[in-house]
């Protein structure tokens, strides 16, 4: 948004792609320009497409890369980002694929120490993660603090988090059934 306002729709809405209609008999079908048939106007908006892509790939770290080197569109490159930090991801999954990662990487004479690995993942967590990663960083010595104790430590919380947010919707549910029960009482009455 900073860059230019309209960056911000490429990336939510997807590139600009101009086209024509064209009439075969009965059915018009739209496609695709070809590049030489752009005019001036279509040119600025292709090249601000390519400026959002720009502004995306230059903003990330050279771990995400490798997730959307294959996306074509800045669209594509945030879906990809999006749904690789969604927060439905479970400590699990998250754990695994950051072993992946970390393991491609030694595997190519770029060995990431544990302390390291330990602080990426307390960064990468959720705003809605942030009272434990204050704890865990005040209580734990990151530099020792092995990966396998801050996954479970991670796993526990997280659990503990799912049954809080069962009780919630079991909660939630028995006063909705209340409320409709006393409705139906009332207009009984």
């Amino acid at each position: 948004m900073a860059e230019d306002s309209e960056l911000w729709d490429i990336v939510l809405d997807g590139p600009f792609i101009p086209t024509k209609e064209v009439n075969e008999g009965e059915i018009t079908r739209v496609i695709p320009n070809t590049r030489q048939q752009y005019d001036e106007a279509e040119r600025k908006k292709i090249e601000k497409s390519y400026k959002a892509k720009k502004l995306l790939v230059c903003g990330i770290g050279a771990e995400e890369y490798n997730c959307i080197s294959a996306c074509e569109s800045a669209n594509e490159i945030w879906d990809c980002l999006r749904t690789t930090h969604e927060e439905g991801e479970t400590i699990h999954e998250m754990s695994t694929r950051f072993a992946s990662i970390t393991n491609e990487l030694r595997s190519l004479g770029e060995p990431v120490h544990t302390s390291k690995q330990v602080r990426k993942i307390l960064r990468v967590l959720p705003k809605s993660w942030s009272s434990k990663v204050d704890a865990i960083t005040e209580v734990k010595d990151l530099k020792v603090l092995t990966m396998d104790s801050l996954i479970g430590s991670l796993q526990t919380h997280e659990m503990n988090r799912n049954q809080e947010e069962s009780k919630k919707e079991v909660k939630k549910d028995k006063y909705l059934s209340l409320k409709v029960a006393s409705r139906n009482t009332s207009n009984e009455e």
